[in-house]
């Protein structure tokens, strides 16, 4: 303000001072001088108006009393020195204050120190807290997800909200090993709380889930067996959780075999089952097929279940749910295959039956494992029903056969009640060779069924032959074992009875041999003579001098052999041609013929003997044993 009143005066000094040399300048050019636009301007101000104008003039006429020429151009220093002036004082008194001010606020800063180093701790201690809350406190948010799964379904946020759980009580018990027992124990407590009642719910839940799996499709959602996964920390919950899923199960399961009985698939295919009982295999086969498949799927159905599950015996669990979940078709299928076998469809079929039931049993067994089932014990039961059945088929009928036993028919063939029986064997073995049981489960029921058929045969043949003639009796043996052994060479598992029939036919074949042999030195007259040979003594003295060995005899004798020698296929006995076997026939008349061979050579080497007396013995017995041996060889 003391500047724009020192700038006022100087223009009304400079304003007077031209106005007289103004005065004559042309008045058109004065509107164009700066200095009169100026001059005009300041000259127009209204100063009533101008507050801060009136102020500086007021504070400029405290120290401008005297108004001259050299005050006026003193003026700007006058005002420049006064203005250094104020503001020195100004400073001088400003620092006094501050001075002051700093003694009266000493102790507030302190304060403010102090307050900002216990701030700056507070402030630590809230961001241990709070990551201290991060770590061993849940979030709103799964607080939330827990207590909404009371009437809400579980989701994948409640799982993660289990396992931070879970993995805060593990956590904890770092604290256990602090001074920060108190607050450790605090915290397992309310996790064990939280822990146990997710738990209870998450256990409701998966009940629920399971009590829903009714239907004969049965889709495991992912989310129930996330639920099995953390139900087996809590082995009752988790067992809770597979029974009330095997009642559920047990339940479809049976529904769908009484369906598969008596309603057929849908809209009609496939047929009802019932519809094949007048065929026993087929009814059985297929009720066991269904059965079959159904614990396959239901073996699935627990494995999708259990997928994630890692606690130890798990495989057993499956089983034993299995087994439980099959058990209420037990019933139904023993009744049903009771009928089938209590009404003695034959030996054959009983056969069958028992070895299409071995074969589901070893079948299920697989899927089901070696726990104890009540199916597969049901299935075992109604195996061994059926194969004691068979087997008392099998002595029924060979008691009938010894009670009336069958005399041999005049050609010394096989009885017909032989060939029935055999018959009835063949059949049974076809269908031993053509069963899908593994090798040793039908290797060890062979050998019960070839003695329960062989032994009562062999024991009617020798009974049957009894009577019969020596030649007749090893005819009709050799014939019925003949049988016996081709119609066992066609099945595997018989080796052992191949040998036995084998041994029992070899012996009657050694029969057969020496009553041809005997036959042909009969007929040809050399019997007597190869005797005579074989029981002389040198007591006795010469052969020659025996009956009926002169030389006279002798040559009688070989004329008969002679003719043997030139047909020896004319001398064979009636029964060799009742032989079944065109070998075994041909082996008898080979064998024979080495027997009347060996029995010429030694009437050969007896009469050629000088002690025997025979004059000119080559005379009598012209052919040597080598000749003979050619000639029948």
């Amino acid at each position: 303000m003391l500047m724009m009143a020192e700038t006022k005066a100087e223009l009304s000094i400079d304003a007077s001072n031209l106005h007289t040399s103004n005065s004559s300048g042309n008045a058109s050019s004065q509107p164009n001088n700066p200095l009169s636009r100026k001059l005009n301007k300041i000259l127009e101000t209204r100063l009533d108006n101008d507050k801060e104008m009136l102020e500086a003039l007021k504070s400029l006429s405290v120290f401008f009393s005297e108004n001259s020429l050299r005050t006026r151009r003193n003026l700007r220093g006058d005002i420049e020195r006064r203005s250094l002036s104020i503001n020195e004082e100004f400073v001088r008194i400003f620092k006094e204050v501050k001075e002051a001010a700093k003694e009266q606020t000493q102790d507030l800063i302190v304060k403010t120190n102090k307050l900002q180093g216990e701030n700056q701790r507070l402030e630590v201690r809230a961001q241990v807290a709070q990551a201290f809350l991060s770590k061993f406190q849940l979030s709103a948010t799964e607080m939330a997800t827990l207590r909404s799964a009371r009437d809400g379904p579980i989701t994948e946020d409640f799982f993660r909200a289990l396992n931070r759980v879970k993995n805060i009580h593990e956590d904890v018990k770092v604290l256990l090993r602090t001074n920060q027992q108190t607050a450790g124990l605090e915290i397992m407590e309310q996790m064990a709380v939280l822990q146990e009642t997710a738990y209870e719910q998450l256990y409701r839940w998966a009940q629920n889930e399971c009590r829903g799996l009714t239907q004969e499709t049965c889709d495991i959602s992912p989310v129930l067996s996330q639920a099995m996964e953390s139900l087996q920390d809590r082995p009752v919950l988790y067992k809770y959780t597979l029974d009330e899923f095997g009642t559920a199960r047990r339940s479809a399961v049976v529904r769908g075999f009484i369906d598969a009985l008596t309603r057929g698939g849908p809209g009609g295919t496939p047929r009802p089952i019932e519809m094949h009982s007048h065929d026993p295999m087929r009814y059985v086969g297929d009720m066991l097929a269904w059965l079959h498949q159904a614990t396959a799927s239901e073996k699935e159905h627990l494995e999708a279940l259990l997928k994630q599950v890692t606690v130890q015996g798990v495989e057993e669990n499956m089983q034993e749910v299995v087994g439980h979940i099959t058990e209420g078709v037990c019933r139904p299928l023993k009744v049903r295959i009771e009928q089938v076998i209590i009404a003695e469809p034959g030996a054959v079929l009983l056969y069958k039956l028992s070895n299409l039931l071995k074969f589901y049993h070893h079948t299920i067994s697989g899927i089901m494992g070696t726990s104890v089932s009540s199916l597969l014990m049901t299935i075992d039961e109604m195996h061994m029903l059926s194969k004691k059945m068979f087997f008392n088929s099998l002595s029924l009928h060979a008691s009938r056969l010894m009670d009336k036993v069958e005399l041999p028919p005049p050609d010394l063939g096989p009885t017909a009640s032989l060939i029935q029986t055999l018959s009835l064997l063949r059949e049974v073995l076809a269908s031993h060779d053509s069963s899908v049981l593994p090798l040793d489960a039908r290797q060890a029921d062979f050998a019960q069924v070839l003695s329960c058929i062989l032994d009562p045969l062999l024991q009617l043949c020798t009974v049957s032959a009894s009577n019969l003639g020596t030649a007749d009796m090893a005819t009709y043996m050799v014939n019925s074992l003949y049988m016996m052994k081709t119609t066992l060479a066609l099945f595997e598992f018989t080796d052992k009875r191949l040998e036995m029939l084998e041994f029992q036919i070899e012996a009657h074949l050694d029969t057969l041999i020496n009553e041809q042999a005997s036959f042909v030195l009969t007929r040809t007259g050399l019997s007597h003579t190869y005797s005579c040979v074989q029981q002389h003594t040198e007591e006795q003295g010469p052969l020659t001098n025996l009956p009926g060995m002169d030389s006279t005899s002798l040559k009688t004798a070989m004329v008969q052999f002679d003719r043997y020698l030139a047909s020896p296929d004319t001398l064979v006995m009636p029964q060799l041609n009742f032989l079944l076997s065109a070998a075994i026939k041909e082996q008898i008349f080979k064998q024979s013929t080495e027997l009347v061979c060996r029995a010429y050579g030694e009437v050969y080497k007896g009469v050629t003997n000088p002690t025997n007396a025979y004059k000119d013995a080559e005379s009598v017995l012209h052919r040597t044993p080598q000749q003979v041996q050619t000639l029948l060889s």
